[in-house]
């Protein structure tokens, strides 16, 4: 007969098993919605002439690349300079099984100095991924790490999949907006999301 602790043994690793099993299972995506934040009468931010709907829509863009060029299917919530409410946005999204959903943003404050990036998030499965984008992508782009944060924004308290709201940097800062106009630091920040949904996935 076997003793206890062999049946113990082998019921902590079915445990683990079927945890691991879960948590892979949750963390999977056959689809990620794109949405590139404000657009048409909302130009979002507005600093030293560049309009931050114009800046979301780029980094979109060059996410989208990536994932197409991995295979992995996309959905644009807006591909022009177009508004699009907040409701609809997520309305997409919710067309989707197995979706994963990513707001692009460029922030903006009255203190001047704060720069940076910021990831929020709602439900468990966001707050994953959201840290996973910010190990990523204020080292990459060589700005501070001002975290993730639960908040119930619209376009994530309404989305059924899991959800992040992306903020890439201040466009209230001179410099820092500057360096968010280039395309380096747009491709930057997209490679940096890219490689963290590859992590999440």
């Amino acid at each position: 007969m076997k003793s206890p602790s062999f049946f113990l043994r082998i019921l902590l690793f079915v445990g683990l098993w079927l945890t691991l099993t879960s948590f892979s299972t949750a963390a999977r995506f056959s689809t990620v919605v794109i949405d590139a934040g404000h657009g048409g009468k909302d130009k979002g931010a507005l600093w030293g002439g560049i309009r931050e709907s114009t800046l979301n829509l780029k980094v979109a863009k060059e996410l989208e690349g990536r994932l197409k060029k991995r295979g992995i299917r996309t959905v644009m919530t807006r591909r022009s300079d177009v508004f699009i409410s907040l409701r609809s946005r997520a309305n997409v999204a919710n067309r989707y099984r197995d979706a994963v959903f990513v707001s692009i943003h460029f922030n903006a404050s009255h203190n001047r100095g704060i720069k940076g990036t910021e990831t929020y998030y709602w439900g468990n499965q966001g707050r994953i991924l959201a840290g996973a984008i910010q190990r990523r992508l204020p080292a990459r782009l060589k700005t501070s790490n001002r975290g993730i944060h639960r908040r119930g924004l619209a376009v994530l308290l309404h989305t059924r999949c899991p959800a992040v709201l992306v903020e890439c940097g201040f466009m209230s800062n001179s410099r820092e907006r500057g360096r968010c106009a280039t395309a380096w630091y747009q491709q930057t920040a997209a490679g940096a999301i890219y490689d963290a949904l590859m992590a999440y996935r």
